[in-house]
């Protein structure tokens, strides 16, 4: 793969502490959730994100695969993640549950939900996650 953009994050502190890019661009301080075990407050968490960067990353795939076949997505067009955490089945760890909900406004349904089909195979997040995962997508 020829990597076209590259970039660094460091994080001190583990779930409760903060993490920064290298470029001084983001930076953020980390609170466990309650539900977590930890004080919750003001601050963000590891699934907090991975929510934003995923429904960030997979509009942007939509964009792309649209622009392919050229067309038009509406600026108000969203993906929103909802981002779960908890115990696996296994007994080995912790795992991710994630849901994507895709709002298209303006296209045909079917065209939506293929061109979320499409977005689904491009966007890396997608394809990161791919057999690992259960990603449930939906068309709203």
């Amino acid at each position: 793969m020829k990597v076209l953009y590259a970039t660094q994050a460091t994080a001190t502190g583990g779930r409760t502490g903060s993490a920064a890019t290298a470029d001084g661009a983001l930076k953020v301080d980390l609170v466990t959730p309650k539900e977590l075990g930890g004080p919750g407050g003001a601050g963000n968490n590891p699934e907090q994100l991975f929510a934003a960067g995923y429904s960030a990353c997979f509009l942007g795939a939509l964009k792309f695969v649209a622009g392919q076949q050229k067309i038009k997505v509406a600026d108000d067009s969203t993906v929103t993640a909802d981002v779960g955490i908890g115990a696996r089945d296994d007994g080995q760890g912790f795992g991710l549950d994630v849901a994507l909900t895709i709002k298209l406004p303006g296209l045909e349904r079917a065209v939506a939900e293929d061109l979320v089909q499409r977005a689904h195979v491009v966007c890396p997040y997608s394809h990161a996650t791919k057999g690992s995962l259960d990603v449930r997508l939906t068309v709203a």
